[in-house]
C-alpha cells in the first residue's frame, strides 16, 4: 500500500511518457541515422508531423496497419519529399537506453503515488518499450512493473495527443486529473494533459524535470 502524500503536495498521482522521459529520446536515434545517410536533421519528425492523425507513423501506433504496410507507406511519405530512408532502420531507432534517475525516481514515487504511464509505441521490439534485444527487454519490462497502468496506443487504438487516452489512464488509475501531474518530452502532448487539470511537465533536461516533480509531490526523488 503506498504511502500518502505529504499535506504540502499539489499533486497526489503522477503520469508519465516512457520513450524521451524514462528512457533516452529516439529523436537523437533519428538524428544519427539522418547523419548517416545525409538527410537534414530533424527530417523524420517533420515527416511525422505531416498529416499528424492519418499518416504512417500515427496509423501504426493506432495498429491499424502492420511494420510491413507502415515500411511501405513512410518510405513513401520519405519518397515524397526528396528522401530515400529505410522504415526498418526508423524503427530500430526507437528504443533507447533506461535514464537511471528517473528509474530511480520512478521507484520512489510507485512506493508512495499512484504512477502510470500513456507511450504512444508500436508492435516491434520486444514489450511495451520496444526494446531491442533480450537484456534491455528484461530490463524495460522490470520497470514496467512500478507502474499501476501501462496505457499502450498500440493495444488501445487511441495515441497522443488525442485527450481519450489520457482520460483513459486516469479512469483506470482513479485518479484527479487537477491532483495530476504528467511528464512527456513533446509539448504537443502536454497540453491535452494540461487542458484536462493536470500540472505538465516538459522534459528536456531530466535533472530539471525531476526537480519541477519534487516541488509538487512535496518529497525528494533521489
Amino acid at each position: 500500500m503506498p504511502e500518502s502524500s505529504p499535506a504540502s503536495a499539489v499533486v497526489d498521482a503522477v503520469l508519465f511518457d516512457f520513450g524521451g522521459v524514462i528512457t533516452e529520446s529516439p529523436f537523437e536515434s533519428f538524428n544519427r541515422y539522418e547523419d548517416r545517410i545525409g538527410a537534414p536533421r530533424d527530417t523524420i519528425r517533420q515527416i511525422n508531423a505531416t498529416n499528424p492523425d492519418t499518416n504512417a507513423w500515427a496509423r501504426l501506433e493506432r495498429s491499424e496497419v502492420n511494420v510491413g504496410t507502415f515500411t511501405e507507406l513512410f518510405e513513401a511519405e520519405a519518397a515524397d519529399r526528396g528522401f530515400e530512408m529505410s522504415g526498418s532502420a526508423v524503427l530500430a531507432c526507437l528504443s533507447g537506453g533506461l535514464r537511471p534517475q528517473m528509474v530511480r525516481a520512478l521507484e520512489i514515487l510507485a512506493a508512495r503515488l499512484p504512477v502510470g504511464c500513456i507511450t504512444n509505441n508500436v508492435r516491434t521490439g520486444h514489450g511495451a518499450g520496444m526494446a531491442r534485444d533480450a537484456n534491455s527487454a528484461a530490463a524495460i519490462a522490470e520497470v514496467m512493473q512500478l507502474f499501476g497502468v501501462v496505457i499502450e496506443s498500440s493495444v488501445v487504438g487511441l495515441r497522443k495527443p488525442d485527450p481519450r487516452i489520457y482520460e483513459l489512464a486516469c479512469a483506470q488509475l482513479g485518479i484527479d486529473p487537477t491532483r495530476t501531474a504528467y511528464l512527456d518530452d513533446l509539448g504537443i502532448n502536454c497540453k491535452p494533459a494540461a487542458a484536462m487539470g493536470m500540472t505538465a511537465i516538459k522534459v528536456t533536461d531530466p535533472g530539471e524535470a525531476l526537480r519541477e516533480l519534487e516541488a509538487l509531490v512535496g518529497f525528494e526523488l533521489r
